[in-house]
């Protein structure tokens, strides 16, 4: 059986010159990939105990929600500012060239939920602390931040500490 690093392809020179992209597309089209992902996943979120699966637009949808059907938790979608209906709270971050905002349904987390916060990258950690901080402003408390893929060299782990962090693959160097 392949391992789940053999499903991500590799894209050189994506969005621009001299970034390699790592694209799960490959892996989710694959039963078996898919597969591998998802469980590798609810391993490292199983442990930290969560009593909320939150996950980011629009990959950590895509990771998060079977997690918490697996785990028979409630999911919270973190969106981009703007698409939700309710009343939100939000929170702006910074990008490589400008910045961006999300935000969460007011009442999706309640004092005391601990929660995991699902992604399926980690490069630089913005996306996540902006996230960390609309779960402990609404009370809940961050169990922990799990990503199928980490690319070590852009610290993102250094920005979420002292948050626990897990990876399913880890790139470096690239």
């Amino acid at each position: 059986m392949k391992k789940l690093e053999d499903y991500v392809r590799t894209i050189p020179d994506f969005p621009k010159e001299g970034i390699l992209f790592r694209d799960i597309t490959s892996v989710l089209q694959d039963k078996d990939g898919l597969h591998l992902a998802i469980d590798a996943m609810e391993k490292i979120i199983k442990d930290m105990e969560p009593t909320v699966i939150a996950g980011a637009e629009a990959r950590g949808f895509l990771l998060g929600m079977p997690v918490a059907y697996n785990l028979s938790l409630p999911f919270v979608p973190v969106r981009k500012k703007g698409k939700l209906p309710c009343e939100t709270v939000s929170e702006s971050y910074d990008l490589e060239y400008g910045s961006a905002e999300i935000e969460i349904d007011k009442t999706a987390i309640k004092k005391g939920d601990r929660v995991v916060l699902v992604d399926d990258l980690i490069a630089t950690g913005g996306t996540m602390k902006a996230a960390i901080a609309l779960i402990e402003r609404l009370g809940g408390e961050v169990a922990g931040i799990a990503a199928l893929i980490e690319l070590v060299d852009l610290k993102g782990r250094e920005i979420l500490s002292p948050y626990r962090v897990e990876s399913v693959i880890q790139y470096e160097g690239d």
